[in-house]
């Protein structure tokens, strides 16, 4: 079964980081998704909006999917339903990409173990926006 990173583990991560792709964020300011990516914003992180049929939002470029990106993200942050999950971890296990992120409520323990089992970190069912409030003093 798969379990999360411990909280330092998680704590170090989010230290780490400065590219966060946001699959599924919404350019409605009231959408969770929203909310977390402009928040993540103003601690200094560059957001990367992955949603199609979207141009820009917050301020940057929008792709339709991982494999357009321009880079590889420190970390994908999925907004999407459980449903999409496994080629959502396809995409970064081929990608090479080395951290996902499954938002509260975005659950699918299968693929979750099978990207770990590739060497992702993955961390499931929580809020990246409420874990750096909570557990990061200053992102660096």
């Amino acid at each position: 079964m798969f379990t999360n990173p411990d909280t330092e583990t998680i704590r170090q991560m989010l230290k780490q980081i400065h590219t966060v792709a946001v699959v599924g964020l919404s350019s409605n300011e009231s959408r969770p998704s929203y909310r977390v990516a402009r928040g993540l914003q103003s601690l200094g992180y560059r957001i990367i909006p992955v949603r199609p049929m979207l141009e820009a939002v917050l301020g940057e470029h929008a792709y339709p999917d991982l494999e357009s990106l321009p880079e590889i993200p420190d970390i994908v942050d999925v907004f999407r339903a459980a449903e999409h999950v496994p080629a959502i971890v396809d995409s970064c296990i081929n990608l090479g990409i080395k951290r996902i992120w499954l938002q509260d409520g975005v659950v699918h323990e299968e693929a979750a173990q099978r990207a770990a089992d590739a060497g992702i970190t993955v961390i499931m069912n929580r809020c990246i926006w409420r874990d750096c409030m909570q557990l990061c003093e200053r992102i660096s």
